[in-house]
């Protein structure tokens, strides 16, 4: 399969790696320094690289890993996301820390991306903390709401090492969104298994769900 990284930092560069490593095609864009590309794209065993228009072209998924007071700018590169697969790893961190939103920090971006589908994954763990745990079966949160674009980006997250598991749509998401707190998974390490039974409580009883996050954290 074809990615498209737009944002080639820690997260981004980290899961390119990751990506390129379990045998798909990677192109690395959205850095001002062109050498942090190349390094990238070395790291990754081979990768290209572009602009941000041309990796969301190239990709039949588009990682979108910028910082948080960068989304508009890089939106402003990526030309239309329309049909595409989109797995975006922001988190709503300012200057000053976690920004206040009226919605979700994934249903912001969501609109921000016109008819993109949209998996909100890859932000709950740090980045040295994915470079380190890839293939120990560590639970990968995502969320999002079209069911096949979840289950296709299960699929890489699981072919990568993690254990994909999904908490459901955006009446769901808060509880991998930052920033860290009591009874949410941002921030948390779990298991597969235990990342499961979270999401299933999470399915029918949100106060149960808080109380396992709690509980079953390394």
């Amino acid at each position: 399969m074809k990615i498209g990284i737009v944002g080639a930092g820690r997260i981004g560069g980290n899961a390119g790696r990751l990506f390129a490593q379990a045998g798909h095609e990677v192109m690395f864009s959205g850095s001002s320094d062109p050498a942090k590309l190349e390094r990238a794209a070395a790291e990754a065993g081979g990768a290209s690289t572009g602009s941000p228009r041309e990796a969301v072209e190239f990709g039949e998924v588009v990682m979108f890993s910028v910082p948080r007071r960068a989304v508009d700018d890089a939106l402003g590169q990526t030309g239309p996301l329309e049909g595409k697969v989109v797995i975006d790893t922001t988190n709503q961190f300012g200057t000053g820390g976690p920004q206040e939103l009226e919605t979700s920090a994934a249903e912001v971006n969501a609109a921000r991306m016109p008819g993109a589908r949209l998996v909100k994954s890859f932000n709950t763990l740090t980045a040295g903390f994915q470079r380190a745990a890839g293939g120990t079966g560590v639970a990968m949160f995502l969320a999002g709401e079209d069911g096949e674009a979840k289950q296709l980006v299960a699929g890489l997250i699981r072919e990568i090492g993690f254990e994909p598991v999904d908490v459901g749509g955006w009446s769901q998401v808060a509880i991998i969104e930052a920033p860290r707190r009591d009874g949410a998974v941002y921030g948390e390490e779990y298991s597969g298994v235990d990342g499961a039974r979270i999401a299933e409580a999470l399915s029918h009883d949100p106060e149960e769900a808080a109380r396992l996050a709690r509980e079953l954290k390394a």
